[in-house]
């Protein structure tokens, strides 16, 4: 029964409108109509072809490149919909661009994910639903309701049919020491042995590996993070693993497939056996890559949607 009594429907930007299809054929709802465009000086014009009054309204739209042109779109198109009368607005944003920005690293920095909190709220959303957010606390850069999905057991459902649970031979790496958590409780869900990557970072975008903090010689090495920007910490990671550490084989996996810059191509010249991704952001290159696998987070969305729009609990979704 749904106490509301409103109905649903689900729109999609133009970041991700293949996870938008998925999301809706997993629901059995046609995705909403809106059109946008740029006018000639590039300013974002936003148009929602259908009634929105009164409705419980999911906008899907993550926040990837091109990051500023996707996240006008989607504060603009939030705005259309709340002067349109919508009943509730969810904005669905399965990648959160800025998250890396959460705090002051120097002095007079800026704190560009609470700016961006702001903004999404400011437009209008009632609430968010994302997933693996970079750091946790993000969730508290919000005034409105966010559900922070996660990824990691869609990865060990994955791993586990591939090598099973409890494998003495396989090992959990984490490429640096922020990502530890993440892999501690990745490892605990394949069962298996715990290792870290020891680095110091001299300039952005650029590592160099330190240590190998635990045993992986002879072992298959499943390596872990949140979103693989250039691949260059997580290449760097394989190689000192491979080289350093002794490991058999080096398999890697992030909710996120950021891929900017060369990273295609040093994922295709790098010891990684294969790279698993989630469908938060579509794949950027123009020509496939072997070594890269997409698994869709589409029923996961669809089912957190689902549960958000019935007003049930979701936290069953987290563990």
């Amino acid at each position: 029964m749904i106490a509301h009594g409103k109905k649903i429907k689900v729109f999609a930007g133009n970041s991700n409108p293949e996870l938008a299809q998925k999301i809706c054929e997993r629901l059995k709802l046609r995705l909403g109509s809106c059109d946008s465009s740029q006018f000639s000086d590039g300013e974002t014009s936003v148009s929602i072809n259908e009634p929105v009054r009164g409705l419980d309204v999911f906008m899907v739209q993550s926040t990837c490149s091109p990051v500023n042109n996707n996240l006008m779109e989607l504060l603009i198109t939030i705005d259309a919909m709340r002067r349109a009368s919508a009943g509730r607005i969810t904005a669905v944003i399965p990648y959160f661009g800025y998250s890396r920005q959460d705090r002051k690293a120097r002095s007079r920095d800026p704190i560009s994910a609470k700016l961006v909190a702001n903004l999404i709220a400011k437009a209008g959303a009632d609430r968010v639903l994302t997933m693996d957010l970079h750091a946790s606390q993000i969730q508290g850069f919000f005034d409105i309701p966010v559900d922070n999905l996660l990824g990691g057991h869609i990865f060990a459902n994955y791993f586990k049919e591939k090598f099973g649970a409890g494998n003495e031979d396989v090992i959990v790496v984490s490429p640096d020491v922020g990502s530890v958590a993440r892999a501690r409780k990745f490892s605990l869900k394949l069962d298996t042995s715990l290792a870290i990557v020891d680095k110091r970072r001299e300039k952005a975008n650029s590592c160099e590996v330190m240590n190998i903090i635990g045993d992986v010689e002879g072992k298959t090495v499943i390596l872990i993070d949140d979103m693989i920007d250039t691949a260059g910490s997580l290449c760097n990671a394989a190689t000192a693993l491979t080289k350093l550490g002794g490991a058999k084989e080096i398999y890697a996996c992030a909710t996120h497939g950021v891929l900017s810059g060369s990273a295609i191509e040093r994922v295709e010249n790098s010891c990684i056996s294969e790279l698993l991704l989630l469908d938060t952001i579509p794949y950027p290159g123009k020509t496939p890559c072997d070594k890269i696998k997409y698994l869709s987070v589409g029923n996961l969305f669809a089912e957190a949607i689902t549960r958000i729009y019935k007003e049930v609990s979701i936290s069953s979704l987290f563990d």
